[in-house]
């Protein structure tokens, strides 16, 4: 009898493992390709010349997300072609159906050059993992190459904008850089986003004489670091600085803890720079959290900061660590005051914080509503149906730097020397641009506060804090 068992038993697994098998190969085919890897190992990135020449556009490839217009796609197939006439009117129709998409307005005016004669500059972007950074980043490119090419260009020569997704990845950025330095008609580059991407490209931007300006790298390593990588918006010293002394002279205030990502070269930096300007001001940081650890608990380091007489929370996370930053605004429930980095500027700060997140004071570079004298607020608005941000004004900034420097001499040592010049001052959108032979932004940041309103369409805003 019991052998009998057994006997059924053995056919029974042996049935189920023939089913098991045969699930399994049926549903194999329906898995995601890509699964169990990184945005950067994926889209052929094991065969490096073929991965970072798809990661480069001029108008034959689209890299915005979202849902893309027929017309669009017949676009690139037409810069493909060189059909640059159809190129133009896609391009064009496909602006009617989306007016704040930056991405065609580039690739329209490079369909306009043609065979003509160009300069060429590239902008290095995440739009493959932060993408609504480098959208921003891309409107302020967009609106100076379209300004230039439809008055009266630069010296009679358009300017020809290229596309690279980089990804904030430190090798894939590099990989792009080498790229552009060997290709002689790249002129300059607008970006890397990130600090440790303008690091680590930076590197070999500068290996290869090519100059970079980082509208958005703000971490105090990028302060000669390289006499070929600028940067349009001001260092963490300055945010930090401005920012403890608000603490302290305005809010009356002398205890702050700081939440940071250890793992980012531009949260390190803005928090070690506030922990320095905090003690100078006469006040002390009680407490460091680091949001990157797993065992990380915002209720946790709230109590822990408020039983070590915290007054004030200074977030200076990154835009991975955005989400735990706003855990420790909701945890906070408005007890506390709250101070930001320039990365918490965010759509997610306003849509996740809303009430809780109300009276929070962020150090940026620029504000739209905070410069009265300039005209790029309007035609900004006028262009791209809103406000911009101030990624989009110091992107707008970089880019006319390239352009004033390919007036002078439209060489890449050319570009370097012009940029170094004591007498460099072009008009931008946040007033002249001015370099220090640090490649540093010679320029004040500005206090920004959240408070309710509707140009957000959330319910909440960000709006200057004015001098008095």
């Amino acid at each position: 009898m019991l052998q009998k068992e057994v006997k059924i038993l053995l056919l029974s697994l042996l049935v189920t493992s023939g089913l098991i098998g045969i699930g399994l190969w049926l549903f194999i085919p329906y898995l995601p390709k890509n699964i169990g890897m990184k945005p950067s190992e994926d889209n052929g990135i094991n065969n490096k010349n073929q991965s970072i020449t798809e990661r480069i556009s001029f108008g034959e490839k689209i890299f915005s997300p979202g849902e893309i217009s027929p017309v669009k796609k017949d676009g690139v197939k037409g810069v493909a072609a060189k059909n640059y006439d159809q190129a133009i009117a896609n391009f064009t129709a496909s602006l009617k159906l989306k007016p704040n998409d930056p991405e065609a307005l580039i690739y329209l005016n490079n369909a306009r050059i043609g065979y003509g004669k160009s300069y060429t500059i590239v902008a290095s972007l995440p739009l493959g993992t932060d993408p609504n950074a480098a959208l921003e980043i891309l409107r302020g490119i967009a609106q100076a190459q379209n300004e230039i090419n439809t008055a009266g260009k630069i010296n009679g020569v358009s300017l020809k904008v290229g596309i690279a997704n980089d990804d904030d990845n430190l090798e894939i950025s590099k990989q792009i850089a080498t790229n552009l330095v060997k290709n002689s008609e790249v002129l300059g580059v607008v970006g890397p986003n990130a600090s440790d991407t303008t690091l680590a490209a930076g590197a070999v931007y500068t290996s290869g004489e090519l100059v970079a300006i980082s509208p958005t790298s703000t971490s105090v390593k990028l302060s000669n670091f390289s006499p070929y990588v600028f940067r349009t918006v001001p260092s963490d010293f300055m945010a930090a600085r401005t920012l403890a002394n608000y603490m302290i002279k305005t809010l009356h205030k002398k205890k702050a803890a700081v939440f940071f990502n250890s793992q980012s070269n531009y949260s390190q930096s803005l928090k070690s720079e506030f922990v320095s300007s905090v003690t100078l001001e006469g006040g002390q940081v009680v407490s460091e959290f680091d949001l990157s650890k797993p065992d990380f608990s915002a209720a946790k380091s709230l109590k822990q900061a408020i039983v070590g007489g915290t007054e004030v929370l200074m977030l200076a996370s990154n835009t991975e660590t955005l989400d735990k930053g706003m855990q420790v605004v909701q945890a906070n429930q408005k007890r506390l005051t709250l101070l930001g980095g320039d990365d918490v500027y965010s759509l997610k700060t306003l849509e996740v914080g809303r009430e809780q997140g109300m009276g929070m004071v962020i150090a940026v570079p620029w504000h739209i509503e905070a410069d009265s004298q300039s005209d790029f607020p309007k035609k900004s608005r006028q262009l791209w149906g809103g406000d911009v941000s101030w990624r989009t004004a110091l992107a707008y900034d970089a880019t006319k730097a390239f352009i004033a420097a390919l007036a002078t001499n439209p060489t890449r040592a050319g570009i370097q020397q012009t940029l170094l010049s004591s007498e460099f001052s072009p008009a931008g959108a946040s007033g002249a641009i001015r370099f220090l032979p640090s490649g540093d932004r010679n320029a004040p940041v500005q206090l920004v506060k959240i408070v309710p309103g509707n140009r957000s369409r959330v319910g909440y805003d960000f709006e200057p804090i004015l001098k008095k």
